[in-house]
């Protein structure tokens, strides 16, 4: 045995950090709060419970999500094969039944002898060594301690997630089954919207009841700015905007005519896979702070779901980050106290594959396998946003994207072709990297947008 380590929280970085150390002869004490004390957004007491979307993102090796999953397959990620065997039909996206990958998770970490899971809430930070993934969903307990370390207040913002409805509840007669462009599988419904249907609609978001802030903060967090992670701005936040951002953004009717008339249409709205059976639709961009009733009434409005009935209803939550370029050292543990580590969204990145690369991440790090990363990766460079202060710049949240990495020598001006070099740039120095953890490197294909797509690698 390699010795003993306590992580908190068992959600998606913490279950990747337990696993893969207890693979490498450590004893892990896996401390959970749930289902002793629920958060706000999750409903069960399984481990790595997805609470927002289903959707962990694209797998195609031309795009930053898939560029990430590529450089984890390579490091050895333990939850990223378990979401491919729990996937449900959803494009060139990576979705997984929740129920089923949560489940999955849960039982892998309940028979894995040297990991010892614990149901209690710590409200304060264990002696040894310690991975805190506690997650944006923090304890107030844990946050007043870990505040009163690291001496700096911590950042928070909310976020917003998207209802579930029951699929006997759409009318087949009006959505129909397509890909946009036809490329690949008809994975996604889609409900496609006349003009004046799209402006009532958009008309009622603006003017529904919403859920307040104050009513989602406590005298911890009084004080602090109201604000939302761009990625999930809520659909009626969106319509603020103009009332057209939604059929130019999300609800983007390209690709996606409508086979009766072959007509495009003049919004769409996709309703994506819960569950393999089917059995629950996500309403794809839809996250909201409507009240209920109001959710109700407004989503009733899209054409097709006259009769939905909801499973869940979309809500609001504070998700919790840390100022992590001002209290992490280069290999993510606390300048306060170097025994300790910072995994997932509460050290400041955001997504769920994202989450989970930091587990896996922090795992390396602590069994000396990873002192660091090439820095033309994603990660490698997700690593360095969270340990280097940016002048003039407050801190938010990092995810993948191009934006982060350098610069190509001589890039050429197409821009699909730009992406296919990155990534290739990318897969190579992190598979020379770690050479024996992947037999060949992906190949890479071009991303077509507007015109059928060719054979693709995807991960």
């Amino acid at each position: 045995m390699k010795g003993e380590i306590s992580i908190i929280g068992a959600g998606l970085s913490g279950c990747e950090a337990a696993l893969q150390l207890a693979e490498r002869g450590y004893q892990v004490k896996l401390y959970e709060m749930r289902p002793n004390r629920q958060t706000e957004a999750h409903q069960t007491g399984l481990l790595a419970e997805l609470v927002c979307s289903n959707s962990l993102k694209s797998t195609r090796l031309d795009t930053a999500s898939g560029l990430l999953k590529a450089e984890m397959h390579i490091l050895g990620s333990i939850l990223l094969p378990i979401a491919q065997d729990c996937n449900v039909p959803a494009g060139h996206a990576l979705a997984v039944d929740r129920s089923l990958f949560a489940t999955r998770i849960t039982a892998e970490i309940e028979a894995n002898p040297q990991i010892q899971l614990i149901r209690q809430e710590l409200t304060c930070l264990p002696e040894g060594k310690v991975i805190v993934a506690t997650g944006p969903l923090s304890s107030k307990a844990m946050m007043h301690h870990l505040v009163s370390l690291l001496g700096e207040d911590h950042l928070f913002f909310f976020d917003a997630i998207a209802p579930i409805i029951d699929a006997d509840s759409i009318d087949l007669d009006k959505v129909y089954a397509k890909a946009r462009y036809d490329k690949g599988e008809p994975d996604y419904l889609n409900c496609a919207f006349e003009k004046e249907e799209y402006y009532q609609f958009v008309d009622a978001l603006l003017e529904g009841e919403k859920h307040e802030a104050h009513e989602f903060e406590d005298a911890f967090f009084n004080g602090e700015s109201f604000k939302f992670y761009e990625n999930c701005i809520p659909i009626e936040e969106l319509a603020r905007r103009g009332k057209d951002t939604l059929r130019h953004g999300v609800m983007r009717p390209m690709g996606l005519e409508v086979p009766a008339t072959g007509k495009k249409a003049y919004a769409v709205l996709q309703l994506r896979a819960e569950n393999t059976d089917r059995t629950a639709y996500n309403l794809v961009g839809c996250q909201t702070m409507l009240r209920y009733p109001e959710q109700a009434r407004i989503f009733k409005l899209i054409p097709g779901l006259e009769h939905a009935d909801f499973l869940r209803y979309g809500s609001i939550h504070r998700n919790t980050y840390l100022n992590s370029p001002l209290i992490l050292n280069e290999n993510l543990s606390l300048k306060a106290r170097d025994d300790v580590w910072i995994a997932g969204q509460l050290s400041g990145v955001e997504g769920y594959m994202e989450c989970i690369a930091t587990g896996l991440l922090i795992a390396g790090i602590i069994n000396g396998e990873i002192d660091s990363l090439p820095e033309v990766t994603i990660l490698g460079q997700m690593w360095r946003r969270l340990i280097t202060l940016q002048p003039k710049q407050s801190f938010s949240p990092v995810n993948a994207n191009f934006g982060i990495l350098p610069a190509l020598v001589d890039p050429p001006r197409d821009k699909k072709l730009k992406r296919n070099m990155l990534c290739a740039r990318s897969i190579q120095a992190m598979s020379s990297a770690f050479s024996e953890a992947l037999d060949a490197e992906p190949e890479l294909q071009e991303s077509e947008r507007n015109s059928p797509a060719p054979a693709e690698t995807t991960l």
